[in-house]
């Protein structure tokens, strides 16, 4: 049984119910998943509950405004549920992906990438410092990325990803490009964030993407635009069954 938190009257509002409010803010919940975003939360169900009850007990539904307004929202709340019928019929198998990647492999085409990792500090003179100390093998450069970085990705040892030309500001993409795999920069590379440290880790030649590493990309897509022909299809339908004309 969920958590009750608080209660309006004789009405209990549990944490059930802050999850589901939380759920229903899509990209925004992360930002409110604390205990203050969700004491705010709570905050504004209380007040929702007060409203419903002062209502009430006006007797608001009564009022034609109110049924007015009702009817639109729920005329609104239908035509979205259709919609929806429509779009959840529509499906994406394997083969779909796979017949159409076969036949497009132009579009995945990709140039050459690398993976490289970097350290990230504020002055040359540090950066020198540093590079000095991996290149006696005092320290390792992942080690030396989670110690000295200012880059997030101090985290996974100075590790960028994969990135290919056009992704990276120009001194930091001539440099990594010109690499050899394993190598680590002679020098502190300048840019407008700072002084990098660089150490090319792979590199992957031009070429067609691997199908594995897009399937999911290429489901989304097709199912994007098999929902989208399959809801045109239903309106031009149902345009002949209750015939438009348009004024304007």
């Amino acid at each position: 049984m969920s958590k009750i938190l608080a209660t309006v009257g004789q009405t209990p509002i549990t944490e059930d119910s802050v999850n589901e409010f939380l759920a229903n803010l899509g990209q925004r919940a992360q930002a409110y998943n604390t205990p203050e975003g969700r004491r705010e939360i709570l905050n504004q169900l209380i007040a929702n509950k007060l409203m419903l009850m002062d209502a009430k007990r006006n007797l608001y539904e009564a009022e034609p405004q109110f049924k007015a307004h009702l009817a639109k929202v729920k005329d609104d709340l239908l035509a979205s549920y259709a919609a929806e019928k429509v779009l959840a019929a529509v499906k994406v198998t394997d083969k779909d992906a796979e017949e159409y990647y076969e036949a497009n492999k132009d579009k995945f085409e990709q140039g050459e990438t690398v993976n490289a990792s970097h350290i990230l500090v504020d002055s040359e003179e540090k950066a020198a410092e540093i590079l000095a100390d991996i290149k006696s093998g005092k320290i390792s450069f992942e080690d030396a990325a989670m110690q000295h970085s200012t880059c997030p990705s101090k985290a996974r040892g100075g590790n960028l990803g994969d990135f290919g030309k056009g992704q990276m500001v120009k001194e930091f993409e001539d440099a990594a490009f010109a690499m050899e795999v394993g190598e680590v920069s002679e020098a502190p590379v300048k840019t407008q964030f700072g002084y990098h440290l660089i150490k090319l880790n792979s590199r992957n030649e031009s070429g067609v993407m691997p199908y594995a590493q897009i399937a999911d990309e290429i489901k989304r897509a097709l199912l994007m635009e098999k929902q989208r022909a399959a809801f045109d299809s239903k309106v031009n339908q149902l345009k002949i069954l209750y015939p438009v004309d348009i004024m304007v």
